[in-house]
């Protein structure tokens, strides 16, 4: 009697845990399809929660795709979009002969993250953390009403004491200061560090708080990855080029290789609305009608002969706007598509655009790192090369350091450049800005740029001989793309 009731308690109990089980499934799946996201990520993330239930919920608390809502600063948006409703005219002004795929692209951008086509008086590409450094510097020395910067990362180092150092300087003198750190990526800050900067009448903020307790569900993994200074409203700064001694080849040799575009003229207006609205939201402010000073931090300046638009993204906006433009670029492209990035995870729209031009005889090429600060994210990308190749692209691995540039080229007349990697975080996860510019000017000096940087990389071969395990470990790695 004994071994039978053992028996019929271990069985109840196998029958009670199977039952907890479905409901858990039933329960968690219904949660996760009601997201209504990609399929394949979708799919990734039942099998996850059905795999591992306790554990499985917990990562999906996390780090699982939520909707985020941020109301934007209308009356900061119309002030100015009231006056460029002509962004057609003003493209076919710079660029005669436009063709109508061009004007299809600026529409696309316009419609998904709501930023007509600008201008740009000035527009410098910086390459090398030493330059960019030496040019930010320069515009905060010059600043004489305000500097505004958002980035990702800012270490407590010799770059970032450095820059510091300048931005209390001008708080003393009477500039406003407002500088927004991710809290995730800037973690090392503390209060001894920008302290001097609020004592000196500087502002300072922490974007999406990684502290239990703010919220009812925490937002580790939704981070503002942009990278944005502006001064006096009329210089600004954007690229991949974070504030840490990591990109600075005069403090460390083995120094990131990346790229930054500096911009005059009227379009660092549409970056400083980036900023202002993140900078609300990260207050909690965005119930302000609009900022006080509106004039001195949008000012009115003279067209330029750049056509520049700024197209920003995050998990906010269903629309993706970048990655929808990226996809629509390339395939708009008809002899050149040149794409760099550190992080190579496409979407499954944007690997058949990559592949659908190369088998149109576009030149498709990809430069990415040979090895980058990611074992995975390197193994994903690595398993993808074969099928590029045999669709007629070229795909090259840069050797000479860590590979942190962001940009494409699309034939003569589309550049981009930016802070979003070609890879599922920076498409749906990330707040990201890029600028794209429609023209020779900035297409020219990428071109250039991609040249130089191919002296330092090596052509990856079709089918090249792999062992069996780093196969499958590159094989594995693509398996988690959906949630790289």
């Amino acid at each position: 009697m004994d071994w039978i009731s053992t028996y019929w308690n271990r069985d109840n109990a196998v029958l009670i845990l199977s039952l907890v089980w479905s409901v858990y499934v039933v329960v968690v799946g219904t949660w996760i399809l009601m997201q209504r996201r990609a399929p394949v990520a979708t799919l990734s993330w039942l099998l996850s929660m059905a795999a591992i239930p306790v554990g499985g919920l917990a990562i999906y608390y996390f780090l699982g795709p939520q909707r985020l809502k941020r109301q934007r600063i209308k009356r900061l948006r119309s002030r100015k979009t009231s006056r460029v409703r002509t962004s057609a005219a003003r493209l076919r002004d710079r660029i005669p002969a436009a063709p109508d795929r061009l004007h299809q692209v600026a529409r696309l951008v316009s419609r998904t993250a709501d930023f007509p086509v600008s201008s740009a008086e000035r527009m410098d590409l910086l390459v090398g953390g030493a330059s960019t450094y030496d040019s930010i510097l320069e515009a905060v020395r010059q600043a004489r009403h305000h500097v505004h910067l958002e980035y990702y990362i800012f270490e407590p180092d010799q770059t970032g004491s450095a820059l510091m150092q300048a931005l209390v300087e001008r708080a003393q003198a009477g500039v406003k200061v407002r500088m927004l750190v991710d809290s995730l990526g800037s973690k090392k800050l503390t209060r001894k560090f920008y302290g001097p900067l609020v004592d000196a009448g500087g502002e300072f903020a922490f974007f999406h708080p990684t502290k239990i307790g703010r919220r009812l569900r925490p937002v580790i993994n939704f981070r503002t990855h942009r990278k944005i200074l502006v001064c006096d409203g009329r210089v600004a700064f954007t690229g991949g080029v974070n504030i840490t001694d990591e990109e600075d080849k005069r403090v460390m040799a083995s120094a990131y290789h990346d790229v930054h575009l500096r911009l005059e003229g009227p379009v660092v207006n549409w970056l400083q609305t980036v900023f202002l609205e993140d900078w609300a939201y990260a207050l909690e402010r965005q119930h302000q009608a609009e900022p006080p000073g509106l004039d001195e931090l949008l000012p009115d300046m003279a067209e330029g002969a750049y056509a520049v638009q700024v197209m920003s993204s995050g998990p906010d906006n269903r629309l993706a706007a970048i990655h929808r433009t990226y996809v629509a670029a390339i395939n708009a492209a008809s002899d050149r598509v040149w794409l760099t990035t550190p992080y190579f995870v496409p979407t499954e729209a944007a690997m058949a655009a990559l592949t659908n031009a190369a088998l149109r005889g576009v030149d498709v090429q990809l430069l990415v790192p040979e090895k980058s600060d990611s074992f995975i994210v390197t193994a994903a990308a690595r398993s993808y090369f074969d099928e590029l190749i045999a669709c007629g692209a070229r795909v090259h691995e840069y050797h000479a350091r860590m590979l942190h540039s962001k940009t494409l080229v699309v034939d003569d007349n589309i550049a981009i450049i930016g802070t979003a990697n070609f890879d599922n975080r920076s498409f749906f996860l990330n707040y990201e800005v890029c600028a794209i510019a429609y023209g020779p000017k900035l297409n020219g000096d990428l071109v250039q740029q991609f040249k130089q940087d191919l002296h330092n990389a090596r052509q990856v071969p079709y089918g090249r001989k792999q062992r069996f395990f780093p196969r499958l470990v590159d094989s594995v790695a693509r398996l988690c793309s959906p949630l790289l």
